[in-house]
């Protein structure tokens, strides 16, 4: 492993040093801009599309089940583990950052599912498949660009952080209840495997029971710890302000600085609610529309960043901040920061309910982040049963070697496997732009106008032969249909 990890910082620094430091932020703001402030103007219809999208197709999943899978992906380890690494070593301001990171990923995950969406396809068993490799394939012409991508999803996502999440799983596990790493990996590998084994369909299903529930049940304890220390809340809102911008490390003493504060906020932001990484227009894709514009799924997905970061991680990042236990520079970090700060606030359970909240978090991260590497094994040609199996087993396998591996080692790789993935698609997205822009103002043109948005292969002939005609008809055909 000692000479991996040269190539693994190397990557690191490229990307996390130069590229992505400031082509998230900088795509992120570049969408806002160019879509309208579109989650500022048009925030409630982020809500609108999830209402009484409860159904789906045979070929798709509904919205609000593409919605929970890739909450599962995004609610885990950091939102709880991850939260903790930006405070640990970023200092207070990291959080500021990450509510930036998602701010105007809010934008960056609209483009990058919506185009999800409009270039999907059907696979052999007639199911919705697509994702980044698709729209770099069929909108850009570079089918092997989408291979690479494809190949670094499966890496990153099927496999590297699967063991993310089960290292966490592991170390909440084993200070909250004894049990060695070993059997508790098993013991994941097992239950990931009755529900991955069932395919998306089965994924969606668990996640759209499964995620609510740990949500709900998660924020409802955090409402407790902010509604004791109320008075604490604005004082801290200010600190972490005021540590973004260095304000607070002279008389506070915080560590890092800006430069620490801005490159962990946006490295942890990214990990947690993954806008512009290309993950999460993987499920985006799977999902029958509702209404039937590839538009209104992107806002779904754009809502995904607002829960996961801008309500779960504050919410993480106060529990932390209002208990007592964190200090700068500490050694404790991770699972053990967030479980010893619940434990300050609600006594010895503490620890109980953080390994109970990251079993569940992370455990349906395994489970959609296999849903997304089946999607890319559809794209480069592997989507059958045995490839599948293959790919099942790999997960399974690295669901079990997390649990027991460092978590530096595992973040460092996750980091850099992330880092590829993200440059790829922000490329692609940037360059889709103008489709993205084409797309929007349609579906707020049909808004304004008192119609239900539809999507009509009329209006874009500049699409055809590069979209699924028979997924995407004429506006008159669908109406009669």
């Amino acid at each position: 492993m000692a000479f991996i990890d040269p190539i693994i910082n190397f990557m690191n620094d490229i990307f996390w040093g130069y590229v992505l430091i400031y082509g998230l932020l900088g795509v992120g703001i570049f969408f806002t801009l160019r879509l309208g402030f579109i989650q500022i103007r048009h925030f409630p219809e982020y809500f609108r599309v999830i209402k009484g999208s409860g159904s789906g197709d045979k070929a798709g999943i509904s919205p609000l089940q593409a919605l929970t899978v890739s909450l599962a992906s995004r609610v885990g380890t950091g939102n709880l583990a991850g939260v903790a690494v930006a405070l640990t070593l970023g200092g207070p301001g990291a959080i500021f950052w990450m509510w930036m990171v998602a701010l105007v990923g809010m934008a960056t995950a609209y483009a990058e599912s919506t185009l999800a969406q409009l270039y999907k396809i059907k696979n052999a068993e007639g199911q919705y498949r697509g994702g980044p490799a698709f729209y770099i394939s069929r909108g850009l012409g570079l089918p092997w660009l989408g291979g690479l991508f494809s190949i670094s999803l499966i890496l990153a996502f099927g496999l590297i952080f699967n063991a993310v999440q089960a290292n966490s799983i592991a170390d909440a596990v084993e200070v909250a209840f004894g049990f060695e790493k070993i059997w508790i990996g098993v013991g994941l590998a097992v239950l990931a495997a009755i529900v991955i084994f069932g395919g998306i369909r089965s994924i969606a299903s668990v996640a759209e029971i499964v995620v609510p529930f740990m949500a709900i049940a998660y924020l409802a304890v955090a409402l407790y710890v902010v509604a004791v220390h109320i008075t604490e809340v604005p004082a801290m809102l200010w600190l972490i302000v005021k540590s973004a911008f260095g304000l607070e490390e002279a008389a506070g003493g915080f560590a890092g600085g800006i430069a620490a504060a801005m490159l962990n906020g946006v490295k942890r932001g990214l990990f947690s609610n993954e806008a512009g990484m290309g993950s999460a227009p993987n499920i985006a894709a799977v999902a029958t529309p509702d209404p039937h514009h590839p538009s209104s799924q992107g806002l779904v997905q754009g809502l995904g960043v607002f829960i996961d970061t801008i309500i779960i991680c504050t919410a993480t990042a106060l529990m932390i901040l209002l208990s007592g236990v964190y200090t700068p520079g500490q050694e404790v970090t991770g699972t053990e920061l967030t479980q010893a700060a619940l434990t300050a606030h609600i006594g010895d359970w503490g620890q109980i309910f953080v390994a109970v909240a990251i079993f569940f978090f992370a455990f349906t991260s395994i489970i959609g982040n296999y849903s997304y590497a089946e999607n890319a094994m559809t794209f480069l040609g592997a989507g059958n049963r045995i490839w599948l199996a293959f790919l099942k087993i790999g997960v399974l396998a690295m669901v079990i070697w997390g649990s027991l591996v460092k978590v530096t080692t595992v973040f460092n790789t996750a980091d850099a496997s992330m880092g590829l993935m993200a440059t790829i698609n922000l490329i692609a997205i940037v360059a889709l732009s103008g489709t993205v822009v084409k797309l929007t103002r349609d579906y707020f043109r049909q808004k304004a106008t008192g119609l239900e948005p539809r999507f009509d292969n009329d209006d874009y002939p500049e699409l055809r032969g590069k979209i699924d005609g028979t997924i995407w008809t004429h506006r008159v055909d669908a109406e009669k249909a």
